[in-house]
């Protein structure tokens, strides 16, 4: 029973043989010696080592000490809520965020295509000769004809988007 609960204070401590063995002012062997049961300390070292274990002399000579598993399995329960905590909140964030790029993607393509049905088609009107103006109303009636045709998609798309990152309320 001593030469283990030796050996679990120890340990629980966070000590080494060789710094116990300094504390106590003996060489690592007799802690060995101690800790395998093959010498026992005398009265003094008791004290001593019950001094340096801050322990009750009492609870050396008692019975085996267990060590605290679940100090151990609690300190790491609460480790993993923190964690799930930062995992939930980091979640969050990134919903919201998309929930507003959603949106924000649903009102500037409604917007754009407002100003482009507005506008009408300016490029029709333009001077076709001049190489500068032809290639810009060109660029810009593939632009718009490309955009004319992926914006239903592109709000469907982003309105299912709103939808889906919608908190959902429990």
């Amino acid at each position: 029973m001593l030469s283990e609960n030796i050996k679990t204070i120890r340990k629980s401590k966070g000590l080494s043989q060789e710094e116990l063995a300094i504390q106590c002012h003996v060489v690592r062997q007799t802690v060995s010696k101690w800790e395998r049961g093959l010498s026992v300390p005398d009265s003094e070292m008791l004290i001593t080592l019950s001094e340096v274990f801050e322990t009750p002399v009492y609870i050396l000579l008692g019975e085996n000490i267990q060590e605290k598993k679940a100090d151990d399995l609690k300190a790491i329960s609460e480790k993993l809520e923190v964690i799930n905590l930062q995992l939930a909140q980091r979640k969050e964030r990134r919903r919201k965020l998309l929930h507003g790029l959603f949106i924000s993607l649903c009102i500037g393509t409604v917007i754009l295509f407002s100003l482009l049905l507005k506008m009408g088609s300016p490029y029709l009107n333009w001077d076709y000769k001049s190489p500068e103006t032809a290639v810009m109303g060109v660029g810009l009636h593939a632009l718009e004809w490309l955009f004319v045709r992926l914006a239903p998609i592109v709000i469907l798309g982003a309105a299912l988007g709103t939808v889906f990152t919608k908190r959902k309320v429990s």
